[in-house]
């Protein structure tokens, strides 16, 4: 029985989509190419050709299509036209190494760390995601460091997941990358002896997408978004876009109330500027309702996915705890504080190791003291701002537009937060 269940997820399924795909809207016509890859059989050489290896789940046939016909033009909003795949377009020969090859879940990782990335590339940027959100993101000045501190972020939850670089890989990149089980890695190129490096890692899927250094074009480009309904009906909306480009574009936290004005007193310094930049360019990549804390340009917590904005904040201040007690962990012992936990549970280490790593925790309130608070959506009530000020947040950015506006300005002025608006909710479902 167990042996079968692990066969499960080797298995590569056959699907019954057809090879080509239309999709009209009115007299406008998309036309979609299923993609398929041949590559040498390991045992006969043999080519054989293999779509998706399944769904969200084994036991779901799925196939990728690429926009391949038609300009879609609707109410003056021009799509985005063929010839611009990223994902959607991956060949044989961009699929450096097959692995255990791609999955659904492996390809909406990797797109969603593209749709992260675009904004994020004018410093070497890394982005780690599990499950199409996430765990981990971060900027600086080369690309091993930047790994090095989106993986640090959230060591527990990198593993098994799906690496997105804006810069091609060196070689000190690939030997920290190595270290780690990763399903997927995605960048423009590989320099020489990288990819010796990340071979070692047999199952891992090694992409190149060359049009990485492009990504900025994509920013002001919308798709056609459809969500599947389960009576087969479908709901179709554009792609958001993001308003803001730089900080330039925030706009004060201002508001009313009873013939009262309300206006944040403290501006945001220019570090904390370039963090609510960040956290607001990464939240776009985010399930919402979703929580964020960021510190020097890099992702700290990340609350997910939760239905009310309180519960969200606490969170996203509880992962933030356990990882950087994680990371404090494994720095010093080499095992991770779960692990550590266990062992003093069973009296094989003594129980001032675990006191250790909680005091040293609780100090840096998990590393939350001066970070960037992100929502992306308003606050209804100061609780949620509460929630990131009592953890000591600097500096807090949200969409604005909520009734009590007034109530939030006033908690973050009472603590000496400065905060901004966006203007703009950034749900993603």
């Amino acid at each position: 029985m167990g042996e079968d269940l692990k066969k499960m997820y080797r298995t590569v399924m056959e699907d019954h989509f057809p090879d080509t795909m239309r999709i009209s809207f009115g007299d406008q016509t998309l036309v979609y190419r299923k993609k398929s890859w041949k590559f040498a059989d390991d045992k006969t050489g043999e080519l054989i050709e293999k779509g998706l290896r399944y769904g969200e789940n084994p036991g779901q046939e799925a196939a990728l299509y690429e926009l391949t016909g038609g300009n879609l033009l609707l109410g003056g909003c021009r799509f985005i036209e063929p010839g611009s795949g990223l994902v959607s377009s991956i060949s044989e020969e961009d699929m450096l190494q097959e692995g255990k090859h791609p999955g659904k879940i492996n390809l909406t990782d990797l797109d969603n760390g593209l749709n992260i990335v675009k904004f994020l590339m004018e410093k070497p940027a890394a982005v780690i995601l599990k499950h199409n959100n996430p765990c981990g993101a971060a900027m600086a000045g080369n690309l091993a460091q930047a790994y090095h501190r989106a993986n640090r972020a959230d060591r527990i939850a990198a593993f098994g997941g799906c690496l997105v670089v804006n810069r091609p890989i060196d070689k000190a990149s690939a030997e920290l990358i190595a270290q780690n089980y990763l399903e997927v890695v995605a960048a423009p190129d590989y320099e020489q002896g990288a990819l010796d490096i990340l071979k070692k890692r047999a199952n891992l899927r090694i992409i190149q997408i060359a049009r990485i250094d492009r990504l900025r074009d994509y920013i002001d480009r919308r798709f056609v978004d459809f969500k599947s309904l389960t009576d087969g009906g479908l709901i179709v909306q554009q792609s958001p876009l993001c308003n803001i480009r730089g900080a330039e574009d925030f706009k004060p936290a201002q508001s009313s109330y009873q013939g009262k004005g309300f206006t944040i007193q403290r501006e945001p310094s220019e570090q904390e500027r370039a963090d609510l930049l960040f956290g607001w360019f990464v939240e776009q990549g985010v399930t919402s309702n979703s929580v964020l804390y960021v510190k020097d340009q890099c992702t700290v917590g990340i609350g997910t996915g939760e239905q009310d904005r309180v519960g969200v904040a606490e969170i996203a201040v509880y992962k933030a705890y356990q990882k950087f007690a994680d990371a404090l962990c494994f720095d010093k012992y080499k095992i991770s504080y779960k692990e550590l936990e266990l062992a003093v549970q069973k009296g094989e280490r003594p129980k001032d190791d675990k006191e250790e790593i909680d005091s040293l925790t609780e100090a840096a309130r998990g590393g939350l003291t001066g970070s960037a608070m992100i929502s992306d959506a308003f606050f209804p009530f100061r609780d949620g701002v509460d929630v990131g000020i009592r953890q000591g947040v600097k500096a807090i950015i949200q969409p604005g537009g909520s009734m009590r506006d007034w109530e939030v300005i006033e908690a973050c002025n009472e603590a000496g937060v400065t905060m901004v608006f966006t203007g703009q909710r950034a749900f993603k479902h």
